[in-house]
């Protein structure tokens, strides 16, 4: 039986059965266990083990609960709320300001938090209210929070970027830096959209009416200016710490966690439902972190062995006889389709060890090809019908937003990401010019 049959039989049957409903970590790691007990016997078996231990060897991992407790105590203890106030003090004047500074307000949050869900929870639940409530678009403004909380896996300190790192062994910095640009870049391009529209459309923005505006006096202005101010500190004292050596990056992580928590106990808002909604959320998301990557380790080991990562090399390069750049894109749709499945930790841990081999094959930077893995990732959260994004928006929405108007509301963000990944594949000095600088390449 050839190693492309069974990658192939082992992919469908993995489809097949997360059809059904089940965990996707229980699946993947079911398909890995039984198709190694299936073709090397009883020993095999021993597969998922292994892979247990492979884990506590990457360190790196640690930084994962630390920087999901430091989003999250930010974004419960009412911190990250000030952001928003921030933005809706000194953008509520323009068009479109409020949701001007949404995006904005994902930008920071991103870059708290290392994930989409806090992006997303403090979007719908802070931000699509009050813009509703002020007139704007719904189906706008909904598709503002959901591209816009999807920069949170772009934007430093990204945990997919760490794990990818790992798995492709590169430097978790220069990827860092690798995605500030290409995250600047999206949001960027994001606003220019939702600016023009409204000034085209101006109902679908109002801004704010003058007697309100008037009702806020220059020294409140400034009081909300220092409040937002506050997580921009921690985030940027931990990246300096991290950027200038003296700390690691778990050390930062841990810095970052310390400061949001001490953050949250100087302003008051620090109380024990917060520790304990902080320190249950960070250990569901961590925990499932750890078992999505042991059973894709696993699943991954099944076809390593098979060498089916020469099959596939030699399937596009030689059977097919295709070109890099159309390798390149056949790869990066493979990664659209699947995140409309997958999340993107299981998808990474699943086809990376296949396709970034390739790449390097190919003669591309796996640090550009890691930028240009996360945009996909983005892509496929708001892609209908099953992205991501697009359920979690559902849960979190007020009843009068429906899955319909979610669907409308992410077609254009859709489009411009797609635009930001083509910008990228057509000048890679965007994503490698700061690790470039870095390491004085």
């Amino acid at each position: 039986m050839s190693a492309e049959f069974i990658t192939l039989f082992m992919f469908v049957t993995m489809m097949v059965l997360l059809a059904t409903g089940q965990r996707v970590f229980g699946v993947i790691g079911f398909v890995g266990a039984a198709a190694a007990l299936w073709l090397w016997g009883k020993g095999s078996a021993e597969l998922p083990f292994n892979a247990a231990f492979q884990v506590l060897n990457w360190y790196p991992l640690i930084t994962v609960p630390f920087f999901v407790f430091m989003g999250f105590m930010l974004s419960e203890s009412g911190i990250a709320s000030n952001l928003y106030r921030m933005f809706h003090v000194w953008f509520g004047p323009v068009r479109g300001g409020l949701a001007l500074g949404t995006i904005g307000l994902m930008v920071v949050i991103s870059a708290m938090n290392g994930l989409s869900v806090a992006g997303m929870a403090i979007g719908a639940t802070v931000a699509l209210p009050e813009l509703m409530k002020r007139g704007y678009d719904k189906i706008m403004v909904t598709g503002v929070i959901q591209a816009g909380s999807s920069l949170g896996i772009l934007i430093p300190p990204s945990v997919v970027l760490v794990l990818y790192a790992m798995i492709a062994r590169q430097s978790v910095l220069e990827l860092w830096l690798a995605g500030i640009l290409p995250g600047l870049l999206m949001a960027v391009i994001f606003s220019i959209y939702v600016y023009i529209r409204c000034r085209i459309q101006p109902e679908l923005g109002p801004a704010l009416p003058k007697e309100e505006r008037d009702a806020i006096s220059m020294p409140e202005k400034l009081k909300t200016l220092r409040a937002g101010i506050l997580p921009l500190a921690i985030f940027g004292t931990m990246m300096g710490l991290f950027m200038t050596g003296i700390t690691s990056l778990i050390e930062s992580s841990a810095v970052g966690a310390v400061l949001a928590t001490i953050a949250a106990g100087v302003t008051g808002r620090l109380n024990r439902k917060i520790w304990e909604i902080c320190t249950r959320q960070t250990l569901l998301i961590s925990a499932m972190f750890l078992w999505i990557i042991l059973a894709a380790l696993c699943f991954s080991s099944v076809y390593d062995g098979l060498g089916a990562v020469k099959a596939l090399e030699g399937l596009l390069l030689h059977t097919f006889d295709l070109d890099p750049w159309t390798i390149l894109i056949i790869m990066l749709a493979s990664f659209v389709v699947m995140g409309m499945f997958l999340d993107d930790t299981a998808m990474l841990v699943i086809v990376a060890p296949l396709y970034i081999p390739l790449v390097i094959e190919l003669g591309f930077n796996p640090i550009w090809f890691g930028v240009l893995y996360v945009v996909t990732c983005q892509i496929a959260y708001i892609t209908p019908p099953f992205g991501y994004n697009l359920f979690l928006m559902r849960a979190l929405a007020p009843p009068e937003i429906t899955i319909g108007d979610i669907y409308r509301s992410i077609w254009p963000f859709f489009l411009l990401m797609v635009v930001t990944l083509a910008l990228l594949m057509l000048f890679p000095g965007i994503v490698m010019w700061l690790p470039d600088l870095y390491a004085g390449r």
